[in-house]
């Protein structure tokens, strides 16, 4: 149905699960279990909808050399495509650990209205995952941020905006 991430590993995916939502968070587990094991990222996540697995995903930042590949983003990129839509407005996700905020920024991208996570942020920073240097820099102004952020102007700058504004046929997210 989707393609299977990780090298051989248990199916996760072939069989109806349970909807019970400890089921569903034991099969994120079980991937971050399995990627950790495999030199990849500790951590998993599966996407379901109507009480089933529509996708999964495991962290593959190392795997891919990218640093966007991690678990929800992973496993929202499976969701979209299986379903032919950018939105999972009626899906949940379920994630072995608490999101970073990138993975949390996806899920609100894509609409996603529930999020059930395992681990803390805290568990993460103890095994050396620690994001709060980054949710600090996103709080101050940029002036103040460790990566120098410039603003300029350009007189094409609005264009994109209008040729999206001008479009009848736009698709909206």
């Amino acid at each position: 149905m989707w393609k299977n991430y990780l090298p051989p590993a248990p199916a996760l995916t072939a069989q109806t699960p349970n909807t019970n939502t400890m089921d569903f968070l034991q099969q994120a587990i079980e991937l971050a279990i399995h990627s950790a094991k495999n030199n990849g990222g500790p951590f998993g996540a599966v996407i379901v909808k109507d009480g089933k697995i529509i996708a999964e995903g495991h962290n593959q930042v190392t795997e891919n050399c990218d640093p966007s590949a991690h678990a929800e983003i992973m496993a929202i990129r499976a969701a979209c495509k299986n379903i032919n839509d950018h939105q999972l407005s009626d899906c949940v996700i379920y994630s072995s650990c608490e999101p970073c905020p990138m993975c949390m920024s996806a899920i609100y991208w894509a609409r996603i209205p529930k999020l059930v996570y395992a681990a803390t942020a805290e568990d993460a920073a103890n095994a050396g995952f620690d994001d709060q240097f980054i949710v600090d820099e996103l709080q101050k102004p940029y002036s103040q941020r460790s990566i120098m952020i410039e603003h300029s102007k350009h007189e094409n700058a609005n264009v994109s905006f209008e040729q999206w504004l001008d479009n009848q046929s736009r698709k909206e997210y």
